[in-house]
Formats: C-alpha cells, structure tokens, sequence
C-alpha cells in the first residue's frame, strides 16, 4: 500500500456536538485557516441510562466534525472551534486531536501545502 508520507505533522480534529451546529462551526474552522471538512452524523448511546433513570426525552443525534490541517495551524483552528461551539460551556460536546502518521487519498491536498500562494 503506498501512502503519501508528510513532511509537515499533521493533526486530526474530531468535533462531537448538538446537531445543525456543524455548518456555521466548520465556517469560522474555514476562517481560522482549516482548507475543509467533513461532516459525520451520529448518535449518542450515553443518554439511555438518563432517559431511564429520569424518564426524559434526550436528543442523541449528533454531528461529528472531521478536520485535518498541520500542526502548526492546529491551536487557531481548536481555539474557533471552541469559540463558535461554545466548548467551553458543560454538555456542548466534546473536541480532541490525534497526530497522524501517513495519509492515502489526498493526493490532491499536496498543492495546498506545497504552493507558495497559499
């Protein structure tokens, strides 16, 4: 299998958040220097002992926001995330990273990082 192995360290952001509220958070990601994403639908199995224990109804759909960019674009990027998801505020969602180690696929991202203009 051949992978395009990067020069630069790239990171993986996954956002876990309410659904409708991935759109207008990937726009300020775009704003802080993310160049796109990718939009997963979810749903949350945690809720269950909730709604069991206090007989509620919970809203466990989720979105799930999937960016990749490099390492040193990373903090503008999470601190957007965080900002326009409101993160910081308990029961919001949730945001982690994970470094990665080769990419196969994106061949077409190689111009992004390596043309100057950009």
């Amino acid at each position: 299998m051949k992978g395009v192995f990067l020069s630069m360290e790239a990171i993986a952001i996954f956002v876990v958040i309410e659904r409708g509220k991935a759109d207008q958070i990937v726009e300020q990601a775009k704003k802080a220097g993310a160049h796109g994403a990718t939009i997963f639908y979810g749903r949350g199995t945690g809720e269950n002992e909730f709604k069991k224990f206090f007989n509620l109804h919970v809203d466990s759909s989720k979105e799930i926001i999937f960016l990749l960019t490099e390492k040193s674009k990373m903090e503008p990027i999470v601190n957007a995330i965080v900002k326009a998801g409101k993160l910081d505020d308990p029961g919001t969602g949730i945001l982690f990273t994970m470094p990665i180690c080769d990419i196969i696929g994106l061949h077409h991202r190689e111009k992004i990082t390596t043309d100057p203009r950009n």
